[in-house]
């Protein structure tokens, strides 16, 4: 089967990699046409403006599923969100191809600590919560006009090896290997639904691969919601050591974000940390089955990645 994944980023990484081991060929396209990771010799990679849809055309043309990874930098989404996601979807329409968009859960905003399903009111206020809203309802009209078969899997926060923005990214391994304090946002002792990234990659594989996931948003299966601070306790044991933390609450974030336009950013996002944020995935489980990784051996494999990513930097 003739795959194109769109991002060269870790979600789209790991749909490559799940691809090949399926012995599917792989085509990855980004607007550079460049990725600074070592490629199988059998995956492509070329160089495509998801916004010219002619572009997209030419690149998918012989794709039989097309897998969209790829976004703009975090702090530009609303201006840059819709150029890109209308001029890969006009593209695409020109394909026969089937589409499985790499989603969040941004649109549904706050819940009250309730758990978050796939039926929730897209309630988001924030910009970046309503151009996720926007963008998903951009899929599923392409899906509904008839452009393209389209199917969206969504997931929390994940984390895992190739995983660099995220609060289990560098922003709390750099610290730990340098002997700093991690920060960390909002209320640690709430549960908080985490997603492994190879399990995202595996899951968008599998709707990708089930006639009946089209037309259809899912949660892609996680293991079960633990703690931040739960979470820090088992990167504690696998590291052999202790790690000092220091959280943010919204107060300090609002403070920072006048200097830095990434902790801004994150201003919008906090209620995610400040709530119980609990993902059902029981739809999915329900028609796909559960093929998850427990953190345990989730996080053994993170730390072995940032061994290599930091240990051999120091050597």
């Amino acid at each position: 089967m003739n795959n194109v994944v769109f991002g060269t980023g870790p979600l789209a990484w790991w749909v490559m990699h799940y691809l090949l081991e399926r012995g599917e060929k792989i085509t990855l396209a980004s607007r550079s046409g460049k990725t600074t990771r070592n490629l199988p010799h059998s995956v492509e990679v070329k160089q495509c403006d998801a916004r010219n849809e002619d572009e997209v055309g030419t690149v998918c043309k012989d794709a039989e599923t097309i897998y969209f990874c790829a976004m703009p930098p975090y702090t530009n989404w609303p201006e840059l969100f819709p150029p890109l996601v209308t001029g890969f979807l006009r593209g695409a329409a020109k394909t026969k191809a089937r589409l499985v968009f790499g989603d969040n859960l941004y649109m549904y905003g706050p819940t009250g600590g309730a758990s978050i399903n796939e039926s929730l009111p897209h309630s988001a206020t924030g910009h970046k919560g309503r151009t996720r809203a926007t963008m998903a309802r951009f899929f599923m009209q392409a899906h509904e006009r008839g452009d393209n078969q389209v199917t969206i899997g969504r997931a929390s926060d994940f984390f895992g090896p190739e995983v660099i923005n995220a609060v289990f990214g560098d922003m709390f391994f750099k610290p730990v290997y340098e002997g700093k304090s991690v920060n960390l946002l909002g209320n640690i002792n709430l549960n908080h639904t985490f997603c492994y990234i190879k399990d995202f990659a595996r899951g968008l594989i599998t709707l990708g691969n089930h006639d009946q996931a089209y037309g259809e948003v899912w949660h892609v299966p996680s293991a079960a919601a633990v703690s931040t601070a739960e979470m820090v306790k088992l990167i504690e044991n696998e590291m052999s050591r202790t790690i000092k933390v220091r959280t943010a609450g919204k107060g300090l974030i609002s403070l920072l974000g006048l200097f830095n336009p990434m902790i801004k950013e994150v201003k919008e996002m906090m209620y995610t940390w400040q709530e119980p944020y609990v993902v059902d995935h029981s739809k999915f489980e329900k028609a796909f089955g559960l093929n998850i990784t427990e953190h345990q051996d989730a996080i053994r494999e993170t730390v072995a990645w940032y061994n290599k990513r930091y240990l051999t930097q120091h050597e």
